[in-house]
């Protein structure tokens, strides 16, 4: 679409295009037909075909400054990086998954064939390998309560302080912090390019479906109306990196806040993979240790016995 506004097509044209060049379900493009037949304008049309409401209150926004060709653009450049980030967190998370489920297999195995074959045998290695899945059940349950419970914490109390209170913590703290900062910094970057103001970004804000993204929002705009300047009121969030109200002072001082800010949501975003890398590095021998303690349990639990045996013959 962003191809055919910056072309010169107007609504309905782009919508004829993409029915004609079968590039999009028609199913989609029939809703775009019927919202053209009833009067809807873009924005409308989009929120039809439930595009998040980010990009509907941009693309409003847009209606009515009259620059939508620029806030496409950004829109699908703000996607596709969208996009990007979360396959990229999809792939580091599939690693460690496939390698716990590894675990839990061997664990399963070695209780249901290997222990039956031992007959009656007790020896220390027996015990720990017979002990071994109800330990890792535990450890499973006590994780998801724990995540559990921050969800409730942020679905039924104050966002904002549930990730003050988390971002204390000495290793997943400083992964929040780069994750929120890159979000943020990229969103009010992509908004303060379309020249808006920053009432209105935290108005939009307030309006997201976002929890954090809306109270935060709140939060600034009361502080906008207090008379404090904006990298002010970002300093007093805890879960921001302490560099972005600095980045924020900056760009307003070059009045090039936009640029200033999506350029550091890009390296906020290389700071967090770079310390999940990091981090994946560490976990992987771990679980390669964990699985080489079962091995030598396993040679342990089929050789005591012949141990026992011989010193009992002598």
């Amino acid at each position: 679409m962003n191809s055919l506004f910056s072309s010169g097509f107007h609504l309905g044209e782009v919508v004829n295009f993409l029915k004609r060049s079968q590039l999009v379900e028609l199913a989609f493009v029939e809703k775009m037909e019927n919202g053209l037949l009833s009067g809807k304008n873009l924005s409308a049309i989009l929120s039809d075909l439930n595009f998040s409401s980010n990009v509907v209150t941009q693309i409003s926004l847009a209606e009515h400054h009259g620059n939508l060709g620029q806030t496409l653009d950004l829109v699908e450049k703000n996607l596709r990086k969208s996009l990007s980030i979360k396959n990229k967190l999809i792939q580091i998370a599939t690693y460690p998954i496939l390698l716990v489920v590894f675990l839990v297999f061997i664990m399963l195995g070695l209780k249901n064939y290997l222990l039956p074959q031992l007959g009656n045998q007790s020896n220390s290695a027996v015990e720990i390998i017979n002990h071994l899945p109800q330990i890792a059940g535990a450890t499973t349950l006590i994780f998801g309560i724990a995540i559990g419970y921050c969800y409730w914490k942020i679905k039924h109390s104050s966002a904002l302080l549930v990730f003050e209170k988390i971002s204390r913590l000495p290793l997943l703290g400083s992964l929040i912090k780069l994750y929120l900062t890159g979000y943020f910094s990229r969103e009010w970057g992509n908004l303060i390019s379309q020249g808006l103001e920053l009432r209105q970004i935290f108005q939009i804000m307030e309006n997201q479906s976002s929890k954090i993204f809306r109270e935060t929002g709140q939060s600034l705009l009361i502080s906008l109306h207090e008379g404090q300047e904006f990298y002010q009121a970002v300093s007093q969030f805890n879960f921001f990196s302490k560099e972005l109200s600095l980045m924020i002072e900056y760009g307003e001082a070059k009045a090039k806040l936009g640029t200033e800010l999506n350029v550091y949501a890009e390296e906020s975003w290389e700071k967090f993979f770079f310390k999940i890398d990091k981090l994946m590095q560490f976990i992987q021998p771990m679980i390669f240790l964990l699985v080489a303690l079962m091995i030598v349990m396993l040679y342990a639990a089929m050789l005591l016995p012949i141990y026992q045996n011989m010193s009992t013959f002598k």
